[in-house]
């Protein structure tokens, strides 16, 4: 592995994209504001298995939800200097294709969805813990927490039709600003990220509909060991909150208090490669998103020059 590999981030949870609907404001990224040396590269591609209740907006009248989404990702984040401090900026496109299954009005339904989904942006920025270094630099330097932040922007590029309940894309932008806060110990690390989600209108929901959702407020807490350069193992946990939708101003009772946990395992496989195994499932629901996720992915890493 390079130099780097001994304290980088891995991406790929946020490459997978594990979002449609309800399901792409609750994913669990660890690692997520560790150091990265200016000029790094990352390229993605990732599967992800999503079952159970995926799509179901709690908004939607479709009870008893079974779902199978299968998830493609493509993805590439880089690494530079922005006034002193490191940044990163990525990009992420889906596609999806599944199968749900529910009652409409109490009416057995089946449906099958495929296409491109929304995609995703994301600026992060290590304010503390955090200077642009070289590759050289950086792996001279000795590991400290970090604290950063970061915009996660979704675009409403994905496949949509305004005359159907369940759609591959949420037309809609939504942004999500979030601060987080990773601390070596040792071998083991600890993060937690602090965010909310704030989303734009719907327009076109069940024909000429409008329709809104209130912010939905994301903790997320990670813990794990490092064995060597990109071996390493975490536990997940993420808490979520508020998120409630009205259609034409007449609100819903489907405010959100829900949580999920979850494991990711980072395996290296030959210099600037890695695997990842990344399994998660609803704890407490409230609202939607009581889903299953298994995410497999496969990362190439290079330095500039």
């Amino acid at each position: 592995m390079p130099a780097f590999g001994r304290t980088i981030v891995t991406w790929w949870v946020w490459l997978a994209l594990w979002g449609l609907t309800v399901a792409h404001a609750q994913e669990l990224e660890p690692r997520a504001y560790s150091a990265l040396p200016v000029g790094a590269n990352f390229l993605a591609a990732t599967y992800t298995l999503l079952t159970g209740d995926v799509l179901t907006d709690p908004s939607l009248p479709i009870t008893d939800v079974h779902a199978r989404i299968n998830i493609y990702g493509a993805g590439y984040v880089r690494a530079f200097d922005l006034a002193g401090r490191t940044a990163s900026i990525g990009l992420a496109i889906p596609f999806a294709s599944g199968d749900v299954s529910g009652n409409v009005f109490d009416a057995p339904n089946f449906i099958h969805r495929a296409g491109i989904g929304d995609v995703r942006m994301r600026l992060a920025v290590n304010f503390v813990g955090g200077p642009a270094l070289s590759p050289a630099d950086f792996a001279r330097r000795a590991s400290t927490g970090m604290l950063g932040g970061s915009v996660t922007v979704i675009a409403p590029t994905g496949q949509y039709n305004a005359n159907r309940l369940i759609n591959i894309g949420a037309h809609r932008w939504a942004v999500k600003s979030e601060i987080g806060l990773s601390r070596p110990i040792g071998n083991w690390f600890a993060e937690v990220s602090a965010g909310v989600w704030v989303f734009g209108d719907n327009t076109a929901f069940l024909g000429s509909n409008r329709r809104a959702q209130s912010p939905l407020g994301v903790l997320q807490l990670h813990g794990g060991y490092q064995f060597r350069p990109a071996l390493w193992i975490a536990a997940d946990a993420g808490f979520y909150t508020g998120g409630n939708t009205s259609v034409n101003g007449v609100t819903n009772a489907d405010r959100q208090e829900n949580s999920r946990y979850g494991i990711t395992l980072s395996v290296p496989i030959v210099r600037g490669w890695s695997a990842k195994l990344g399994a998660s499932r609803g704890l407490i629901t409230r609202a939607g998103g009581d889903y299953k996720a298994i995410t497999l992915a496969l990362q190439y890493q290079w330095l500039d020059g």
